[in-house]
């Protein structure tokens, strides 16, 4: 062999190291440092990927709280039916995953088939064909999802725009209840007999819910954040009275109002928000049920608030039901105790800690004067600054000036607890939006 011969076959040698090198880097970095098994016929089709596409950090651009069993679910949960959830992501991104609950399942809950894809934007079932995408969970079309557990699944290449509304799909075809679900959606979600889950026209999805199924979180990959706001409060938060199909809870249009100070160049954080509202929520008590429906402001903080991807603030607007539904008179030092508890914990994770004072209801049938008389202790104490880094007057903002114990009418949704939709815009519109910056304190 020449010497110029053997130079040749090392400089092949070293470029095929290199190539095999380079490959085995990306597939590693693209699963978040596990590299995968080799595909079988289960892998995602539709030019579907597990690898990101870009660069950029993962966010939270949708979320619910898992409230309870479905009623009427207990047996056969949804067996031999595909699910489509529809849900509103407030920050786009370049691929997607999702976290699918069976928290309040009896029995392991098996999904053989899931998709997301973007949907047409009218309301209805109907997705862009060429956004569907099948979702693998460690690979594998199957996940068997163990009673009280949730999965996640694997990341896939989809670009998400912000403000979209994104269809997440799942089909199980055994018996497993009860449906793990949130009840008060504010949105309509869909039904189909038989595994629809990769159907773009959304015709077999005759049947529509109020409620989402099983989903309850979806992340983006995204250069349009830097973090994630969480929202956990009760119904307020969970826009209760908000117009259905609308987007319009408060935490959606804080989400907007925040991308929009952004693009305009304001020095504000850039982060995306998520809602964890739960109807009926409290600080301190728990439903019934084991585990506990409607699981307390303290029990659920770690699972709803602390468990989002590159959370940096928590916004806490909870304590009126703890208030109105305590059938003897409520103590605001526990009220208040337990909200100090939920910032120790949001401090010791190095998160920021927001929170609201509480609105008025006379007019509710649940008002009494001792009932006011709690409501303002609790927020003389928020307002002194001792309970959390920085505080939003949602009292002040929309009460009614010539009565501060009622809503103001235009903000009243009727029931005189509830904002309506100008009420929530308002909720939006007076946050400071510079209350978001800095890390929390390690002590109040």
């Amino acid at each position: 062999m020449t010497k110029r011969h053997g130079y040749a076959v090392l400089s092949a040698l070293v470029a095929l190291v290199l190539a095999v090198s380079a490959a085995i880097y990306l597939t590693v970095a693209a699963d978040g440092g596990t590299a995968r098994g080799t595909f079988s016929d289960d892998r995602p089709h539709h030019g579907s990927s597990a690898a990101p596409a870009s660069t950029g950090i993962w966010v939270g651009a949708w979320s619910t709280s898992p409230v309870g069993g479905e009623p009427g679910t207990e047996t056969e949960g949804l067996a031999g039916h595909s699910v489509r959830n529809v849900v509103h992501a407030g920050t786009g991104g370049t691929s997607a995953r999702i976290t699918l609950s069976n928290l309040y399942g009896h029995t392991p809950l098996t999904v053989t088939h899931a998709s997301i894809a973007l949907s047409t934007g009218d309301g209805a079932a109907a997705a862009d064909p060429g956004s569907m995408r099948r979702l693998t969970f460690n690979g594998s079309t199957t996940v068997v999802i163990p009673a009280g557990e949730q999965a996640v699944s694997d990341a896939v290449r989809l670009t998400v725009p912000h403000d979209t509304d994104v269809l997440v799909t799942t089909y199980s075809p055994t018996p497993s209840g009860p449906v793990t679900y949130h009840p008060h959606a504010r949105q309509i979600s869909y039904v189909a007999a038989g595994d629809a889950t990769e159907d773009a026209t959304g015709a077999p999805y005759t049947e529509q819910t109020p409620y989402w199924r099983y989903v309850t979180g979806l992340d983006v990959l995204s250069n349009e954040a830097d973090g994630t706001v969480v929202v956990f409060g009760d119904s307020i938060t969970d826009g209760i009275t908000s117009t259905i199909g609308a987007n319009h809870r408060w935490p959606d249009l804080l989400a907007g109002r925040l991308r929009t100070a952004v693009e305009s160049g304001r020095q504000v954080p850039r982060y995306s928000v998520v809602n964890e509202g739960i109807s009926g929520n409290q600080v301190l008590a728990d439903g019934l049920g084991r585990p506990a429906e409607n699981q307390s402001g303290l029990g659920r903080f770690g699972r709803d608030a602390l468990s989002h991807p590159d959370v940096k603030v928590v916004v806490i607007d909870l304590g009126v039901n703890d208030i109105l539904r305590n059938p003897r008179l409520a103590d605001p030092n526990k009220i208040i105790g337990g909200l100090r508890t939920l910032v120790r914990e949001a401090h010791a994770h190095g998160l920021r800690a927001v929170g609201a004072t509480l609105m008025p209801f006379e007019g509710h049938r649940g008002w009494t004067p001792a009932r006011e008389a709690v409501r303002r202790q609790v927020n003389a104490a928020i307002r002194a600054g001792g309970v959390y880094d920085a505080v939003v007057d949602f009292d002040k903002a929309l009460r009614d000036p010539y009565d501060p114990r009622r809503l103001r009418p235009d903000y009243d949704s009727g029931d005189h607890l509830h904002p309506s939709d100008l009420g929530f815009a308002r909720m939006a519109a007076v946050f400071d939006l510079g209350t978001l910056k800095g890390a929390g304190q390690a002590e109040l």
